[in-house]
């Protein structure tokens, strides 16, 4: 069965739309900026925890900081060329501060096969961009989102 993530995509309207988007952390991810950028967002078992729930956790978790109270929207789910599925909500993010972000770690052995353990951040910088360069940074998978995102803009008349 695919692995199932949740996620917010946080927006904000200053002088265009512009998205809250995070650059993935650890080795792999380090010297690469084009699709290597990501919505907060981790996997849940949809049978024990509800999609939003698991959305607001995980954006506690990657960036230490709560998510806005906002209210959300969900914006669909979207697959992955994997099969792995997300579901993203929206809010609006314009008065988040990013003053006290404190990213979440994970461990990883690295250098592969060295049998040595090194912890690396979930995400090591996150940042407001606009949507055109949002569209070349996130993972593939997500990129939709960010059509979703402009229709429902344009459905609430901003």
């Amino acid at each position: 069965m695919p692995a199932t993530s949740a996620g917010i995509l946080l927006y904000r309207l200053a002088s265009g739309a512009e998205v809250l988007i995070a650059h993935m952390g650890g080795p792999f991810w380090a010297a690469k900026d084009a699709g290597a950028w990501s919505i907060p967002k981790g996997e849940f078992d949809e049978g024990d925890e509800a999609a939003l729930d698991a959305a607001r956790r995980e954006f506690r978790e990657e960036l230490g900081i709560d998510p806005p109270d906002g209210p959300f929207a969900e914006l669909g789910t979207f697959a992955y060329s994997s099969g792995k599925r997300v579901t993203v909500f929206v809010a609006d993010g314009s008065g988040l501060s990013l003053d006290d972000v404190e990213f979440g770690e994970f461990e990883l052995e690295w250098p592969p096969r060295s049998g040595r353990t090194q912890s690396f951040p979930e995400v090591d910088r996150v940042e407001w961009t606009t949507m055109d360069a949002a569209r070349d940074r996130l993972v593939k998978g997500q990129r939709p989102a960010l059509e979703a995102l402009t229709a429902h803009l344009a459905q609430a008349g901003a």
